[in-house]
């Protein structure tokens, strides 16, 4: 079974993703999409990521959660910490074949996508219908991603903006 690396973000028509360690925006239906696609599989974040999920969230239920730090020192209850991106993702790739997930999730933050990118298999991305300022981007994507899927979403009750699902794989 090949085991892929998947990416899973919402950005703003302007690429930001985060703003003061946070979501800059309220999408009650994208939360239940990511938890929908990233349900049972290795979720992989940087130290920032971890610590803006609520605790209570703290480990993602469900998923294997692991988190990648510069800090030695550092521990996050509940998850597996890691100080190299290569052993983060193997680890990840690996809890993904023994569990039959199929793949394994990078979840964020900006610095992690960055990390990711380059051994990316696919992208789940959120573009949400708004410009926003922001702290944290997207990185760039590559003439190498091909749209698979795409669904749209107007903005429900609990949404701040109508945003559209898409499914990018990548060529090579």
């Amino acid at each position: 079974m090949s085991v892929r690396l998947a990416l899973i973000a919402a950005r703003a028509s302007n690429g930001v993703i985060g703003r003061d360690g946070e979501l800059p925006w309220r999408l009650a239906s994208d939360m239940a999409y990511f938890k929908q696609t990233t349900m049972g599989k290795p979720c992989l974040m940087g130290r920032k990521t971890w610590d803006s999920l609520p605790p209570k969230f703290r480990p993602l239920p469900g998923r294997p959660c692991l988190v990648l730090t510069r800090d030695e020192g550092y521990e996050a209850e509940g998850a597996e910490t890691f100080h190299d991106f290569d052993a983060m993702a193997s680890r990840g790739r690996m809890l993904a074949e023994e569990t039959g997930a199929g793949e394994a999730m990078v979840i964020g933050g900006e610095a992690l996508y960055r990390l990711a990118l380059p051994q990316a298999d696919r992208i789940y991305l959120t573009e949400v219908a708004a410009e926003i300022e922001g702290d944290a981007v997207f990185p760039e994507l590559g003439e190498d991603w091909v749209e698979v899927a795409r669904e749209r979403s107007a903005a429900g009750p609990r949404d701040d903006y109508a945003f559209i699902l898409r499914t990018l794989d990548r060529t090579r």
